[in-house]
């Protein structure tokens, strides 16, 4: 027969012995990496933006094409600004007896009848360990930064001098 105390203490033991600490860092090392990602892709749509030969745009009366950011267009800049690790867990155990009586009762002939009697009884041991997990990140734009806007604005002074 199933100790169901022995169970609920074996699932216990198994979420103190979870690594926690290793799924935080799990957490903060991708959402790292994502930041750098960001970083990356929009230092490449910088490139993009000042390309006035491949993505440059010719205004009217103008002989030449202009880049993006000759026209004010500056890639957006994203920074996680918060994230939130939500672990559940869930462990129940159950202890049940059942116990049932059925009859049955039929005949064929005047004054004779049969009954069928039947009896059960069963012990009912259940143990369940139910888990769920969620992280949210909040992702906010953010301004280019001081020393990047410093030279483009530098940059554009200097196209226009020449």
């Amino acid at each position: 027969m199933p100790d169901v105390d022995a169970d609920l203490a074996r699932g216990l033991r198994l979420l103190e012995q979870a690594p926690l600490g290793k799924l935080v860092e799990s957490i903060g090392t991708a959402i790292a990496e994502a930041q750098y990602n960001m970083d990356r892709f929009v230092i490449k749509t910088l490139e993009l933006l000042d390309d006035s030969d491949e993505n440059g745009v010719q205004l009217p009366d103008e002989a030449d094409k202009r880049s993006m950011l000759e026209l004010g267009f500056t890639p957006s800049f994203y920074h996680f600004r918060e994230a939130t690790i939500t672990a559940k867990v869930a462990f129940s155990a159950v202890k049940g007896e059942e116990f049932g009586v059925g009859a049955e009762a039929g005949g064929g002939y005047p004054g004779i009848f049969f009954v069928s009697v039947n009896a059960s009884y069963s012990n009912k041991y259940s143990f369940t360990a139910d888990g769920s997990s969620e992280v949210r990140t909040t992702i906010v734009s953010l301004p280019p930064p001081g020393p990047l806007t410093d030279i483009l604005m530098e940059r554009m002074a200097r196209r226009q001098r020449e």
